[in-house]
């Protein structure tokens, strides 16, 4: 039930708001958030914030800026990773790693290329970009 609740309240600039926090690692205040993610003005922002406030995803601190207390798990972010505030789809690891594998195998065997082994890496290089990119266009931030 508590899963559905979460589920259900971070859709939309609700979504933004609470990644945003995430990004920031740090408390904030109402005016940057409305600043940063463009909001039409700081009670847009501080609405999305009650709402992460009543499903105790953030809290306040004594100086009225907002921090995360708890990380979502909601089924929208699992196929997104946060490496060093940038948030990308899980599988973009996949697909460097086969196109990687590709580009050395060409390298390394240039004389000799076993036409199953291109193949399968440029079929895995094609389908992991592809889910990637499909991926990324379907983002919810």
């Amino acid at each position: 039930m508590y899963d559905d609740a979460v589920e259900n309240v971070l859709k939309g600039k609700t979504l933004q708001v609470y990644l945003y926090l995430l990004k920031r690692d740090e408390p904030v205040g109402v005016r940057e958030i409305q600043r940063d993610l463009n909001f039409s003005s700081p009670s847009v922002a501080s609405y999305h914030l009650d709402k992460l406030m009543d499903i105790n995803l953030i809290a306040k601190d004594e100086y009225g800026r907002y921090y995360i207390v708890k990380k979502a798990e909601i089924s929208i972010l699992e196929s997104f990773v946060s490496i060093l505030g940038y948030t990308i789809p899980r599988l973009t690891f996949f697909a460097i790693f086969f196109t990687t594998l590709l580009i050395t195998y060409l390298i390394v065997n240039y004389s000799s290329l076993n036409i199953h082994a291109l193949i399968f890496a440029i079929i895995a290089s094609i389908a992991f970009w592809f889910e990637t990119i499909r991926l990324w266009r379907r983002r919810p931030f």
